[in-house]
Parts: structure tokens; sequence; C-alpha cells
């Protein structure tokens, strides 16, 4: 008798839990965090343009995203606005790694993880545009960040496979990006009964094409960082902005640059899309 009371109590607790994950509060937190994240994107898309047109000295990056906004008029408030979006995911991705997320299917436990890794990465996102806010310094740009970490890693004992495991790790991580845009596994994310069928395609072609471009920018900073612990040469890990600035080099020059920042924008704008269809 005690036993099964216990364990009604326990079923009721994992309920109410998991209607609190899904409570309109947390949707609305979800909502505001992927439109920061969607701004970012579109920022950075941007920002990589104006550089493949040699107009732009500014970090194609998460940094120089943040510098952007604060120049403009509204700077302040709307880096604040950025923190709560990004705080907002963080916490979204974290009820998910702790009561499932709608979609999963029969990858729960991997589902979770990966939700686990995006909580802890849109928490530092968030931790860092919060120190912007206050005046407390600019955030690093992600070139430095990688050539720091890779840096310190190396001095260590075993720090080199460690270097190259992560870049491999990169470089896995891009392609299955661009894997499950390739096969629209986005579109389980989504309330797709809520669109009309022209929208339905738009936003189908918006997550396509971003995330393979997505992918592509996280497995070429992959590859540089295998490059930079081969050769023991910190510097050459390159972050976003230098990833970016590196597809400008190639034989078709910065049109690459271009195609890829198109990409980028378009992942922003479904990011967006996913703010107002997103399945809760």
């Amino acid at each position: 008798m005690a036993t099964s009371a216990v364990r009604r109590r326990t079923r009721r607790a994992r309920y109410a839990a998991r209607g609190a994950a899904g409570s309109p509060v947390m949707r609305g937190l979800a909502r505001a965090g992927l439109l920061a994240r969607g701004a970012m994107y579109i920022l950075i898309g941007w920002i990589a343009i104006l550089i493949a047109a040699g107009s732009s000295s500014q970090q194609a990056d998460r940094s120089g995203a943040l510098h952007t906004v604060a120049g403009t008029r509204f700077g302040g408030a709307l880096l604040w606005l950025l923190f709560a979006g990004f705080a907002g995911l963080a916490l979204w991705r974290l009820s998910e790694a702790a009561y499932g997320s709608p979609g999963s299917g029969g990858r729960k436990a991997t589902a979770r993880l990966q939700s686990l890794g995006r909580a802890l990465i849109y928490g530092f996102v968030a931790y860092g545009t919060l120190k912007y806010a206050l005046g407390a310094g600019a955030p690093q740009s992600t070139n430095t960040q990688s050539v720091d970490l890779t840096a310190s890693a190396m001095r260590h004992p075993g720090g080199q496979v460690l270097v190259v495991i992560a870049g491999l790790a990169l470089i896995a991580g891009g392609a299955y990006l661009a894997w499950q845009a390739w096969r629209r596994e986005f579109l389980r994310t989504l309330e797709t009964g809520r669109m009309r069928a022209r929208t339905r395609r738009v936003v189908e072609w918006l997550g396509l094409i971003g995330g393979i471009a997505r992918g592509i920018v996280f497995a070429t900073a992959g590859v540089f960082l295998v490059i930079a612990a081969v050769k023991s040469q910190p510097q050459q890990a390159k972050g976003i902005d230098s990833a970016l600035r590196t597809l400008a080099a190639t034989p078709f020059g910065p049109l690459v640059l271009v195609v890829v920042a198109i990409g980028l924008i378009m992942f922003g704008l479904f990011s967006c899309c996913q703010a107002r269809w997103f399945r809760s």
C-alpha cells in the first residue's frame, strides 16, 4: 500500500514537472531564445557578406554580432533582450534534458544529452552577453578563444590528442547538422499542420539550406583544429570568423563565402520561424 502511494506521488510529481516544462512561461522563454538565436545568425551572415565585399573589418561571429548590436541607437536595450533570449533558450533546453523533448522518438537518452549540451552552450552565450550588457568587458572573438583553448590544452600531456579529438568531434557535429538538415529532421520540431502549404515550403527550404550552411561552418572550424594539433601550432586553430574567411580564400573566392553567409542568414530566418511554430 505504502509503496503504491509513493509510486502514485512520484508519477504525479513527474507529470507536474513535465507540465511545467511545457507551460506557457517555458514556451515563451523558448520563443524568445529562438528569436535571439535567429537574430544572431542573421547578423553573422550579414557581416560575412560585408567581409566578402571588402567593406567590413568586423568579426563574423558572436562577438562581432554583439558589437554591431551595441553600436546601434538602442544597443543597450537590445543587448539585454538578447541576454534574456539566450537565458530563456538555456532554460528551455535544460527542461528538455530533464523531462525529454517532443519528436525525440526512440532516442530519448541521446536527445536529452544533446539538450543538456545545448543548454550549457546557450548558458555560456547568455553569460557573455550579460557581461557585455553590464559593461564588464567585450566578448572574445571565437578566433581568440579557439587559439587560447588550443594552446592551453597542448601545454599538458596528451593535450595534442585531446585537441585532435575535439576537432574530429566538431567535424562530426557539423556533418551531423548538415545530415539532419538534408533529411529535414527539423520538421519534427515544428507544427507544420498550422502552416499554409506555401509557408511550409519556404520554412523547409530555410531549414534545409540554413542547416547545411551551419554544418559546413562547424566542420570547417573542426578541420583547422585538427590541423593545429597535428602541426603543433595553436595559432592554426580558427573560430567561426576565420573559418568563414578561409572559405573566401578558396578557388571560387568570395562567392563561396557569400553563399555560406546567405545560408547562415537563412538559418537565422528559420530560427525565427521555429519560434513561431515550434512543437512544445
